[in-house]
């Protein structure tokens, strides 16, 4: 899963940059490639395969995968046998086994839902060019493959505008999944919506090393908990942190999913994915014949969109609302979460005053802002 150096640079070298907007209305995408001899397929003879890196019980990043593909079932009138699914899929070799054993039983539509899956996908799209591929937050797109993503760094801004004025200690701790620029960006996002209400508070990083690790996620929140933190962030696949915060009587944000079930006393909101209204959107354009492969970065306006806020809890401090609300508004309105002055946790100006920073440098994210305690750990070159 780690992403090299060259990578990094192959991220650079690619056409993403995009003027971006929720499905609902524009697409948020630039002009799609020719989608060559794919031709529309008719509703009854859909057949759609998901590939999943956890299991959908998660409660986490595949279960909301597969709530968008219950929701994209429910808004076509799609059957249960027009749909397979496969749970728990290494991001190795195995993938393109099942990718291909999807093929071979009929799909002629394929989500492929982990980064690490891509290079697999794209193998598997140029075997199968009349078959649509989606791969979700890569990079790399075919005539018959799509790449899609959402601007969750949005989202995680206003997440942590409900931890900054939560936290009493002014430390706030965060367990963070793997090293790559999306986590990274996610931390910083996050950080920077904590002190624009609270100027003072700080975010520790913990590194777990992998997308679903229930027990090391929880014990990382333990241990962030331990040192002072009284507020939890999170990138990780488990509600590990929101239990931990509830058994140590402190507060947690989650993500993927609503997770209050599991920390009554400590859950205060979470970033959600909306996949759903991709996958109906993406669906319905085959059967219409109107689909193009493009790569999709999509934004969460209000309550539209592929990137979501959940509903704050009565464990939020009071004034959260209005708060999130005027920050959201002024996201709606352009404001871009990543504007300068902005500097790194060494001091080092990264982003100057009047400057925002582009899609290709939020791709490539490396560094910390001002304000987190921990480091980027480098990736093998």
């Amino acid at each position: 899963m780690k992403r090299t150096k060259r990578l990094l640079a192959a991220i650079l070298s690619c056409a993403m940059v995009f003027a971006l907007t929720a499905c609902g209305g524009s697409d948020g995408t630039a002009d799609g490639a020719d989608s060559g001899s794919l031709k529309a397929i008719p509703k009854e003879d859909l057949k759609i395969g998901f590939v999943y890196v956890g299991p959908v019980g998660d409660e986490g990043y595949s279960y909301a995968h597969d709530q968008g593909r219950k929701k994209m079932m429910e808004n076509l009138g799609l059957s249960e046998d027009q749909v397979i699914i496969k749970e728990n899929v290494p991001e190795n070799a195995d993938c393109e086994k099942a990718l291909n054993d999807m093929v071979d039983q009929g799909c002629n539509v394929i989500f492929s839902t982990s980064y690490g899956f891509m290079d697999f996908t794209l193998n598997v799209a140029k075997q199968h060019p009349d078959v649509y591929f989606f791969h979700c937050s890569g990079y790399k797109t075919a005539d018959n493959m799509s790449a899609y993503f959402g601007r969750m760094y949005e989202m995680r801004y206003l997440s942590g505008i409900a931890a900054g004025l939560k936290t009493e200690s002014n430390k706030i701790g965060y367990v963070a999944a793997m090293p790559l620029p999306e986590v990274t960006r996610g931390i910083n996002a996050f950080t920077l919506g904590v002190r624009s209400v609270n100027p003072e508070a700080t975010v520790e990083v913990k590194w777990t090393n992998s997308w679903f690790d229930p027990t090391g996620e929880k014990q990382a929140a333990v241990e962030l908990l331990n040192s002072g933190c009284d507020v939890l962030g999170q990138h990780c696949d488990s509600a590990g942190p929101v239990v931990a915060a509830q058994e140590k009587g402190a507060w947690a944000v989650g993500y993927n999913a609503d997770t209050l079930s599991k920390g009554p006393d400590a859950y205060l909101t979470a970033p959600l994915w909306d996949w759903g209204i991709y996958y109906t959107d993406q669906v319905q354009k085959i059967i219409d014949g109107t689909w193009k492969a493009e790569n999709y970065w999509g934004h969460g306006h209000m309550d539209e969109g592929i990137v979501k806020l959940d509903k704050l809890s009565a464990n939020c401090a009071e004034g959260t609302q209005e708060a999130i609300q005027k920050a959201q508004e002024e996201i709606d309105n352009g404001k871009h979460v990543f504007a300068g002055p902005l500097k790194d946790n060494e001091g080092n100006v990264k982003v100057q005053e009047g400057a925002t920073m582009t899609d290709d440098e939020m791709l490539s994210m490396d560094w910390f802002v001002e304000g987190v305690i921990g480091s980027v750990p480098k990736t093998e070159s």
